[in-house]
């Protein structure tokens, strides 16, 4: 990476508030405890978000975090080259169960018909904990940003809405924030075809480089990531490929 590299005070910038260390239950990986360093942040450039991204670092809403568990290193940043990239024999069926969708990248708006499905795949994804559904809670989860953010509308021929992503993006990278979708569609694999629709993107953008947040091997809802080929994982620091 280099000794030139700027600190993470001058990256990060002057609109925002260091948070410190944050410790909870670990979200994804049973009987642990997880650390967050974290910041509030009103404003980051593009640029200097995608070398947050390159240390560690997502986002969520307005708050800025890298794992720091001293324990445990399982969360693992990871990103496709999209130049290389090829889908899968079942990813390409998944594109095909779906040729009748139309894509609209907008600006991100939270609109009552979002807030439906949303509350919707809550209830169908985590229906033991269906927690922060109501619209504020969404608002502040997933449309409130410190940085260049667009939305990508999933809808069928009807126009009837069938999935949302929201993803910041920059010259050099797209990364991908949430995605949810209707519950009543499960055979679409909507999750699937929105991260090839969004490599896709990146390819005609001429974008390099599509991040997916977090890998974490034995965690099934981070765990699947790593079918996106090839992929590189950023290990003490720089970036390895992984398949």
């Amino acid at each position: 990476m280099g000794s030139h590299r700027l600190s993470l005070e001058a990256l990060i910038g002057p609109h925002s508030v260091p948070l410190g260390p944050h410790s909870h239950d670990c979200s994804y990986l049973d009987d642990r405890i997880a650390t967050e360093d974290a910041w509030l942040v009103w404003q980051l450039s593009p640029a200097a978000y995608h070398e947050l991204m390159d240390r560690g670092f997502r986002r969520s809403g307005n708050i800025l975090y890298r794992t720091a568990c001293s324990a445990c290193r399982m969360c693992v940043p990871i990103r496709v080259p999209v130049r290389e990239f090829a889908p899968s024999r079942s990813q390409r069926r998944v594109l095909r169960r779906n040729e009748g969708i139309t894509i609209h990248v907008i600006e991100p708006d939270l609109t009552p018909e979002k807030h439906d499905v949303y509350k919707r795949y809550l209830r169908a994804q985590h229906a033991s904990s269906p927690q922060g559904e109501d619209r504020e809670s969404m608002r502040d989860f997933l449309y409130s940003s410190c940085v260049a953010t667009v939305e990508i509308e999933y809808r069928d021929a009807n126009h009837k809405l069938l999935g949302v992503s929201l993803c910041d993006v920059s010259k050099r990278s797209i990364s991908s924030v949430y995605h949810y979708f209707d519950p009543d569609e499960p055979k679409r694999s909507l999750g699937v075809f929105s991260a090839l629709k969004e490599i896709e993107l990146c390819q005609k953008k001429k974008v390099p480089y599509y991040y997916l947040g977090y890998w974490i091997q034995g965690c099934k809802s981070m765990e699947y990531k790593n079918q996106y080929r090839p992929y590189e994982l950023l290990i003490d620091g720089e970036w390895v490929g992984g398949a």
